[in-house]
């Protein structure tokens, strides 16, 4: 399944949490990093499971997409904990 967010964070922030995150706190579905690069990583997991994260920017941050079978659970818990983008200011005057 494919899943996407966006953040505030840039590109290499996001990459240096997922790595932490997928490694260290889904102890149910471990994961080790098996390839990466400035914008996406790749992780495989139990039975050979494959995670994959890639990022780019975007006019308001950057976005993250994430594709997996069976860690979907695990990349809603990580898109929870990165910022969202502030709202565009719409120039209203009050």
């Amino acid at each position: 399944m494919m899943h996407e967010h966006e953040t505030s964070l840039s590109a290499a922030e996001v990459l240096a949490r997922a790595r932490g995150f997928f490694t260290e706190r889904v102890p149910q579905y471990g994961a080790t990093l098996e390839r990466d690069g400035p914008t996406f990583a790749i992780f495989r997991g139990q039975g050979g499971e494959e995670l994959v994260l890639a990022v780019s920017r975007t006019l308001r941050g950057t976005r993250v997409r994430g594709s997996t079978l069976l860690f979907d659970q695990a990349i809603g818990r990580f898109f929870s904990t990165l910022p969202v983008p502030a709202a565009p200011d719409t120039g209203s005057a009050t």
